[in-house]
């Protein structure tokens, strides 16, 4: 493990970015996670200043609780089991809608040591829920139960980060569109007030 201002995290979690870039923007964050138990949740809150953007997170680790704690569909996890990337979407929709955050983020895989429902060990997806929409990504990981665990943890947070970083550059678009819009306009009403005097 790296150390970093006297706190243990994997190395190259990027928790602190996600953290700062939040409290930038001024938009929050919730949790919900099933293999990684609260993992994700802890490697947040290490953060200092975390309170500014986190509001809380659920550990669904039951199938059962993913529907009733997290909202995802009965039907679907029924049809698919809990380790599907619908699944995943729907429980960082979900942990975004119950916790009244910006931001969603969720586990949901096989950490092992044993395949679970024909699903094989170290499948894992990550989903993350946001103002500027959602995703999903597949993770093939190898390695024992705590690595994978840990890895999933970090590739969650770089997910978020890609989409935040999305919608920075969605914003910077737009507000570029917006000046050069107003440019026109105000070039408009300069060439159509010039023939008066």
């Amino acid at each position: 493990m790296e150390r970093d201002a006297d706190v243990e995290r994997p190395v190259g979690s990027p928790a602190a970015g996600v953290v700062h870039r939040l409290a930038q923007r001024h938009e929050t964050l919730a949790t919900v996670e099933s293999l990684t138990g609260g993992l994700l949740a802890t490697s947040i809150v290490e953060i200092a200043g975390v309170s500014k953007i986190y509001r809380g997170g659920l550990v669904v680790y039951a199938t059962d609780l993913k529907a009733a704690l997290a909202g995802v569909p009965a039907d679907l996890l029924a049809e698919r089991g809990p380790v599907d990337p619908d699944v995943a979407a729907a429980l960082a929709e979900g942990g975004r809608q119950r916790c009244g955050a910006d931001w969603g983020l969720a586990t949901t895989g096989v950490a092992g040591p044993e395949p679970q429902d024909g699903k094989p060990v170290g499948l894992v997806y990550v989903a993350v829920a946001g103002p500027n929409g959602g995703e999903v990504r597949e993770l093939d990981l190898n390695g024992g139960r705590e690595h994978i665990r840990s890895a999933a943890v970090i590739e969650a947070l770089r997910l978020l980060a890609e989409r935040i970083h999305a919608a920075d550059a969605d914003t910077d678009d737009r507000a570029a569109a917006a000046a050069d819009d107003a440019g026109a306009a105000w070039d408009g009403a300069g060439t159509a007030g010039a023939g008066r005097r």
